[in-house]
């Protein structure tokens, strides 16, 4: 039987996507486009695990003003379409990377969702959640939806697909562990902003993800940009590097990382092997203008350059 993936995107974007050697705040900055695409963050885990040959259903909202670069990319990538249309615009987000690689975003509002539509997707996706092996639930939450409805559904969302993974940040991914999903992917800086001060060694941040773990959380997965990845999980620690990437845009890094760490899961594969595959999806990511796996050899290339060990190995006192 085929593996299959659901994702949820309740905020999803147009991500205009571009280049500065270095931007001049207060200034005028002359950027170069990379491209402008559809984009959200379950709709990029969406893209990566198609390349990997998964079977994918996206579910969450998009405005019916805009729709049709959603609809395309789903034709053209074979993701089958749950999404419920509301009135409105789907937003517009605006990713500036420069030549040290720091991302610069400027997330525009975008639609409203009723208490009728949330409703609506609320009965509906109790229904049929239970069809899927893995739930990716990842990003933001538009207006309309609060914290705790949303906290709510997940716990009830939670029995009938246990196996859920999950990526936001700030109030969004406070409530979303209160559900105790399977894994969660915060990113360095979401997770010092969740603990609420600064972690400046490795052994800082595995202290805080075993915190994460003590809450009923099996796998926490910590992604430090080109400081690579930390999993922890029952097994132990193990810590990835990734080789040193020509960087266009970063955008998307994040996601291309959970789409791997969900095809290592629904391939039961080992700890290692799962966090070696995310981070050279990751690694790859990073060198072009648009998620996605255009190059199975290039990705196993990329799997053999990635530096991977137990924390047992280090210091306990390693800088970051």
């Amino acid at each position: 039987m085929s593996k299959r993936v659901a994702t949820v995107t309740f905020n999803p974007a147009y991500d205009l996507e571009g280049y500065v050697p270095y931007l001049e705040h207060g200034e005028l900055n002359l950027i170069n486009t990379i491209s402008m695409h559809a984009a959200g963050k379950g709709i990029n885990v969406a893209k990566i695990l198609r390349d990997l040959n998964i079977d994918v259903t996206v579910f969450g909202f998009l405005g019916n003003k805009n729709q049709d670069g959603f609809l395309c990319l789903f034709k053209k990538k074979g993701i089958i379409n749950r999404f419920h249309l509301v009135n409105g615009y789907t937003r517009t987000n605006i990713k500036i990377t420069e030549c040290n690689g720091e991302l610069t975003e400027i997330n525009f509002s975008g639609f409203k969702v009723t208490t009728q539509e949330w409703e609506s997707f609320f009965t509906k996706s109790r229904i049929i959640f239970n069809q899927f092996d893995i739930l990716c639930i990842s990003g933001s939450l538009p207006a309309g939806i609060d914290f705790s409805a949303f906290a709510y559904w997940m716990k009830q969302v939670r029995k009938y697909c246990p196996c859920i993974v999950f990526d936001s940040s700030h109030e969004t991914f406070i409530a979303g562990l209160t559900a105790k999903p399977y894994l969660i992917k915060p990113n360095l800086r979401e997770l010092e902003t969740y603990i609420g001060y600064p972690l400046p060694t490795k052994e800082d941040v595995i202290n805080t993800a075993q915190i994460l773990r003590g809450k009923g959380i099996e796998h926490v997965v910590i992604s430090m940009g080109a400081k690579g990845a930390i999993l922890v999980n029952a097994d132990g620690v193990w810590i990835s590097q990734p080789p040193s990437c020509d960087v266009i845009s970063t955008v998307g890094a994040g996601d291309s990382m959970v789409g791997g760490l969900i095809y290592g899961l629904l391939m039961h594969e080992s700890s290692e092997h799962i966090l070696r595959l995310a981070t050279a999806i990751s690694a790859l990511s990073v060198n072009k203008s648009s998620v996605g796996i255009t190059d199975h050899a290039q990705l196993s290339t990329m799997m053999k350059r990635v530096d991977l060990y137990p924390y047992s190995t280090l210091s306990s006192g390693d800088i970051l």
